[in-house]
């Protein structure tokens, strides 16, 4: 006998078999604000001056030339990019996974990220959403009606979770 019923799109199973209120934007926008802001220049700051101080033993020449009196040069603007992607893939990957969807700004605002199947994120998941959210104008798609790219692309979600 052959089965003749359609599979619902993603977003309706997800309505349908999991029964989780989204987050509101103003939630996301304070994870968002905590993550990124408040957050990642704390970390940022500390891990640069353990990272400028290792440079300094391991390659003092390198150091003053890329970062020296005269000013940052090309190779140092590069090398503290190359850090910032690292640093920002590195937050969000181990936040997320470690602490189980949450990163300090969800646990703040009492929200979670989960996989659209009602599931825990997987490795994979929070690696592929902390590299969507490197797409350039990535953090402008939460201002439309669907859910942000780094959601939609993974398929996860941020629920409420509290």
């Amino acid at each position: 006998m052959e089965d003749n019923t359609t599979q619902p799109a993603s977003e309706d199973l997800f309505n349908e078999h999991v029964r989780f209120e989204e987050a509101t934007k103003g939630q996301r926008f304070v994870n968002w604000l905590i993550d990124n802001v408040l957050i990642q220049m704390l970390i940022t700051f500390v891990t640069g001056e353990l990272f400028a101080n290792f440079l300094l033993d391991i390659a003092p020449e390198f150091a003053y030339e890329a970062f020296g009196e005269d000013g940052q040069s090309f190779t140092g603007y590069l090398v503290s990019y190359l850090f910032g992607i690292f640093h920002y893939l590195f937050y969000y990957s181990i936040c997320e996974k470690a602490f189980k969807g949450y990163t300090i700004g969800k646990l703040l605002s009492g929200t979670r990220a989960i996989r659209e199947d009602g599931q825990e994120l997987t490795f994979k998941d929070v690696i592929l959403r902390s590299l969507s959210r490197m797409v350039p104008f990535e953090v402008f798609s939460a201002l439309g009606d669907g859910a942000p790219w780094h959601d939609s692309w993974t398929k996860t979600r941020v629920i409420k979770a509290r």
